[in-house]
């Protein structure tokens, strides 16, 4: 009897043991359903239907609306920076990380509801067919543009690469107006720019925004100031939102050395923390460095900065940033859509966070919103050039920029003192 007993006994343990077992491995490939999920999306189901069938307006409350509407409302009420993208949305996001995307290659702007050309730019189908500056765009594929906006006209001036668009052009000066018909090509675009040297032998490099191409373009910039023999070197990062968290390090890496911690990322989870250190084994950037942000300085931007700032690799001249110290990951969805989802917080060298606090210049110098949008212009249009023709155009005169002038006062004052042997934020890297 004792017997029977002891091996029902070990019977119903043992299947205890087996079916705990199986739990686990239930649990470890989701064969049980997780029950809050399951719970949450019968309730939107539920909802969905009644709306769907009891709405005023049929064509409003189909499903398929109805479905990407709510998953605008459930991403995007997370956090300003995360987002569902319908199918064009995620596509223009690829182009704009990429810097490229397929178009008749030619700037455009919107003047007295007029579209008119900035420049072909070079090379591209537009510069091969003739078209000039100032001419005006009137026509895409045979329909008048009437009330244009940018983002109408640019999408359809876009397309896939090798596909053909018609534009009817005014050319004023002639009083004419021609049709070309232009193949669409890949169009590259720079986020470096306006690389020169200044007076006194100071390199100046604006980065507009942080792409795929960034880290290429900005080192054929370092390679060039190398061989101008530069003696500093202002990074210009104002009004740039940011980017590619691998460009902004690939950016700052230059100014560190191997090994060196340029900027980690820490996630909810304990184990979630990723960082990103200096991997090239060559020496380090070693003149005199100012970086100029202002409340335009975004996400990317905040990282160089930060980086540079944190440990002392240059002077940071301007205003205080935007403050936007998250990582977004992108997920690629069904039917060409997308989302942009804040997955982790980033932190400079020194463990400081910049979300909604910014990188604080240690040269400070405010500029009002006009100032600040007349320097972006003379930056954005060099053609303009003339100071009587940028006030015809813009309707002000071209003024002086303060920030600027400024780091490069901070630069000589920083030239001076390493002649003497005196260590600076802007000189530490070489010691």
């Amino acid at each position: 009897m004792l017997k029977r007993i002891f091996t029902i006994a070990s019977g119903i343990v043992l299947g205890l043991i087996l079916a705990m077992g199986a739990a686990r491995l239930a649990l470890a490939w989701g064969l049980f359903p997780n029950r809050e999920l399951e719970k949450s999306a019968g309730y939107f189901r539920d909802v969905l239907e009644l709306v769907n069938a009891h709405y005023v307006d049929e064509q409003k409350a189909a499903l398929p609306e109805l479905t990407k509407a709510a998953l605008h409302g459930v991403v995007g009420s997370l956090d300003p920076h995360s987002e569902f993208m319908e199918a064009r949305a995620y596509q223009q996001l690829e182009e704009d990380i990429s810097s490229q995307f397929g178009g008749i290659g030619v700037q455009v702007e919107l003047r007295k509801n007029r579209v008119v050309i900035v420049a072909p730019i070079a090379g591209t189908p537009s510069d091969r067919a003739g078209i000039r500056r100032g001419d005006e765009i009137v026509r895409i594929d045979g329909t008048a543009l009437e009330n244009p906006t940018m983002d109408t006209v640019v999408e359809r001036l876009r397309g896939k690469p090798k596909s053909r668009v018609s534009v009817g052009l005014l050319r004023p000066d002639e009083k004419r107006e021609y049709e070309v018909s232009l193949v669409r090509e890949l169009i590259k675009t720079e986020s470096v720019r306006d690389v020169q040297v200044l007076p006194g032998g100071v390199g100046y490099v604006q980065v507009t925004q942080f792409t795929e191409r960034t880290t290429e373009e900005f080192i054929n910039a370092l390679n060039r100031f190398s061989q101008e023999r530069v003696t500093s070197l202002v990074l210009d990062l104002r009004n740039n939102p940011g980017g590619l968290l691998d460009a902004a390090v690939g950016v700052a890496e230059p100014f560190f050395r191997k090994g060196e911690l340029i900027v980690y990322t820490q996630g909810r989870g304990a184990g979630s923390r990723e960082e990103y250190r200096a991997e090239s084994a060559e020496e380090p950037v070693d003149v005199p460095v100012a970086v100029l942000i202002n409340a335009g300085s975004a996400s990317a931007a905040e990282i160089v900065a930060g980086a540079l700032k944190d440990t002392s690799r240059a002077v940071i001249v301007g205003e205080r940033s935007f403050g936007k110290g998250s990582v977004q990951s992108i997920f690629k969805l069904k039917n060409g859509e997308g989302m942009r989802l804040t997955t982790a917080r980033y932190y400079t060298p020194g463990g400081i966070t910049i979300h909604e606090k910014g990188i604080e210049p240690q040269v400070e110098v405010v500029m009002t919103p006009e100032e600040d949008e007349n320097v972006r212009l003379q930056r954005d249009r060099p053609d303009m050039n003339d100071p009587a023709q940028f006030k015809e155009r813009f309707g002000m005169e071209p003024v002086a920029d303060r920030q600027l002038q400024a780091a490069m006062d901070v630069l000589r004052g920083v030239t001076l003192l390493e002649a003497r042997g005196v260590k600076t934020p802007a000189t530490a890297m070489s010691q």
